[in-house]
């Protein structure tokens, strides 16, 4: 072994081409030689044959020998596309190939993906009678497999007159690739039947099957067999097994194992990093990516990936842009995988228009960043931007996938834009996507905060699968459209079901609750949530159950729950029990709710609107006046309330007492005849105090300004 290192390490070798032919025949046919010292040795000679290729050192005597072993050079440096000229050269100088030679150039098409040829590469080792060679039959199912034709790579394999210990590793670490993590298990269990045992790599490929199929038992079983065949210290067995916690969630042992490893290379820090990131430890991703750089092993593409999307899941800007600057530094550049990560980043961090920059940048504009810049508009609450974003995808000739249009369909659904949904509902079903359960949730969802529950419901009847989602927005439809009853049937099917309800589920059921006025149910749906589901009650649940004891007039009983839970009360919290203490005219109430409220938030003119609002219909007008001093001191004014509706395709926006738009005195008039209507009925209009002297107030100043005061 030692004599392979110093052999490794010469920086001039004189030997004839055939005898160094041999010495790497001895280096792959030896077994008590490493891996890491075969592949140095490799490197050795590809780049020496390299050298001589680039020289054309080997037209004097061209054979066999020379010809493979200058592919195999080109091959080794990631010169394909060379490789595989070099073996057409070959062929018509009229030169035999050897096994070797049918190896590199079956790794050269599978690096390339190119399926095609090597398939017609396949049929000239048949021609050439190298088919039923157990070489060149494992690099042949090894290039189908990472062309990702297993059906081709199975029947190949099964072909094959002899398998050795190199086919069925190739065959297990293929299905593993492929995400068929069953087929490597049973391939992994047949092969220990056999006479020749596992090896590193087999028991790798084995780990990564149980990675795939999320497989903690038997992954745990693999770690029992690695330590019991000593081969639990392998670097490759190792980080095997630490990706494969990582992946079923297992944190704890994954980070155990990271400690305990004496040695760690790069996939080593990405696999514990990766499986923080993907566990939603995002602290802990961070912490080690910190231990990373201080013991000076280089980041890949791979490690930035992971930690820019910590980076997004902590909403972590700062820590993003240092690790943005390293990406800078390191001369990576904007690869497809970092760049990516780095719109995702921004986007998740709401720096909508640094993303933007970015992907435009990137060497090749993935769908990944495609989907990261629409969604993250979305996330932003910038809808029509999304949708902007989107109408450009597709002038750029890029094809949306599932993801895409679930949100853009998410943004049809906020801005209430049913006629763009339906356009893209009638796309989907063209492209048959109706199967993916997460399309046809987003679709219920879109139908009925659009406000037509009959498509809504129509689309929930015909989804072909429906999961807690579907229910969910189902549900929640109802709710919101003021369907209490309806809603809570469609609860209790989904219980019938077997179909477990989550924290979203339950907010829509007690949002039903409360619309059909049922304390009582509510208050029973609220306890079940804990006691029989272990489902703790969130703040949302708590703000439902306050806005549904304050309906049935439990006022007090409402700021009792808001004083006893668990965590402090937020903003959206006291601002429900205010509200609701406007319906029920509970000024004491209302002036704790107030007060809490503005504790949290002293600039919420809203909080003051709603005060102004209860102290005018209590009839305390002094308390009013009070209120407006304040508001004007402070120089706070209500947010003017918007609405929009989408008429012919088109989007028309209101704002409270905005006139710009081109039909406004018809709309006007035609609210003024509503409001007589309503009087002679005997309902009259609500009136807000605080608008009312905004507007007057307005009126004024314009009088003023032309002169008539």
């Amino acid at each position: 072994m030692a004599f392979f290192s110093r052999f490794c390490s010469l920086k001039t070798l004189y030997l004839p081409l055939e005898t160094s032919a041999k010495f790497l025949q001895l280096c792959a046919a030896s077994t008590s030689t490493s891996t890491q010292t075969i592949s140095s040795t490799r490197k050795t000679f590809s780049h020496m044959f390299q050298e001589c290729s680039n020289r054309r050192a080997l037209k004097p005597d061209k054979n066999w020998i020379s010809w493979s072993a200058a592919i195999a050079g080109c091959v080794q440096n990631d010169q394909l596309l060379r490789g595989l000229k070099l073996f057409k050269e070959m062929q018509r100088e009229g030169i035999g190939v050897s096994q070797s030679t049918y190896a590199s150039v079956f790794r050269s098409c599978a690096g390339l993906s190119a399926c095609r040829l090597g398939t017609q590469l396949h049929c000239h080792a048949l021609k050439t009678d190298f088919g039923s060679d157990v070489i060149v039959g494992t690099a042949t199912l090894d290039m189908y497999a990472k062309c990702h034709n297993m059906s081709d790579a199975y029947k190949l394999f099964s072909l094959l007159p002899d398998h050795n210990l190199q086919s069925y590793n190739a065959m297990i670490i293929a299905y593993a690739r492929n995400e068929q993590g069953i087929q490597a298990f049973k391939l992994f269990l047949q092969l220990q039947k056999n006479s020749f045992s596992f090896d590193e790599i087999s028991l790798s490929g084995a780990l990564s099957a149980a990675a795939v199929i999320k497989g903690h038992s038997e992954g745990i079983q693999l770690h029992g067999l690695a330590i019991k065949s000593n081969l639990s210290s392998n670097i490759c067995v190792a980080n095997a097994i630490l990706d494969m916690y990582g992946k079923c969630g297992a944190l704890v042992e994954a980070s155990c194992l990271f400690d305990e490893m004496e040695i760690r290379d790069a996939v080593s820090w990405n696999a514990i990093i990766t499986a923080c990131e993907q566990n939603e430890n995002d602290r802990k991703t961070l912490s080690h990516f910190g231990a990373m750089l201080r013991s000076k092993m280089e980041p890949d593409e791979f490690t930035y990936g992971s930690v820019l999307k910590a980076c997004a899941g902590q909403q972590a800007f700062s820590n993003g842009m240092e690790v943005h600057g390293r990406i800078i530094k390191s001369g990576m550049g904007l690869k497809m995988f970092v760049g990516s990560a780095l719109v995702d980043m921004y986007c998740k961090c709401g720096m909508m228009e640094e993303a933007e920059k970015i992907h435009y940048r990137l060497e090749e504009q993935t769908m990944v960043s495609w989907n990261a810049i629409i969604s993250g508009f979305s996330l932003q609450k910038k809808s029509e931007d999304s949708q902007r974003f989107f109408s450009h995808m597709l002038e750029m000739g890029v094809e949306p996938d599932n993801f895409t249009y679930a949100t853009v369909l998410d943004t049809c659904a906020n801005l209430a834009t049913v006629g763009l949904g339906k356009q893209i509902h009638a796309q989907i079903i063209k492209l048959e996507l109706l199967s993916d359960v997460y399309i046809t949730s987003t679709l219920v969802d879109m139908y009925s905060k659009c406000g037509n529950m009959h498509d809504s419901l129509l689309m929930f009847r015909k989804a072909p699968k429906r999961d807690s989602v579907t229910w969910n927005a189902m549900i929640c439809g109802c709710a919101y459209h003021g369907l209490g009853e309806e809603a809570l049937e469609l609860f209790e099917h989904m219980l019938h079901e077997n179909i477990k309800p989550n924290h979203a589920t339950f907010v829509s059921v007690l949002r039903a609750c409360s619309h059909v006025g049922n304390a009582k149910k509510g208050l029973f749906y609220f306890q079940k949530m804990a006691s029989i589901y272990a489902l703790e009650p969130q703040l949302e649940h708590y703000s439902c159950m306050v806005d549904i004891l304050g309906r049935s007039g439990q006022v007090g009983e409402a700021l009792r729950l808001i004083q006893d839970m668990p965590f402090e009360a937020d903003a959206i919290i006291w601002r429900t029990l205010l509200s609701i203490c406007k319906i029920q005219g509970n000024v004491e109430v209302a002036e704790k709710a107030a007060s809490s409220l503005l504790k949290l938030d002293p600039e919420d003119s809203a909080a003051y609107t709603l005060l102004s609002n209860i102290y005018a219909d209590a009839g305390m007008w002094q308390q009013v006046s009070k209120i407006r001093q304040t508001m004007r001191s402070h120089n706070l004014k209500k947010e003017p309330g918007c609405s929009w509706i989408e008429v012919k395709d088109e989007v028309h926006t209101f704002l409270v007492c905005e006139k710009a738009h081109p039909k406004c005195e018809m709309i006007y008039s035609l609210l003024d005849l509503l409001i007589c209507d309503m009087r002679r009925s005997g309902c009259a209009p609500e009136i807000d105090t605080i608008q009312v002297e905004e507007v007057e107030e307005n009126r004024h100043q314009k009088v003023k300004s032309n002169g008539f005061s």
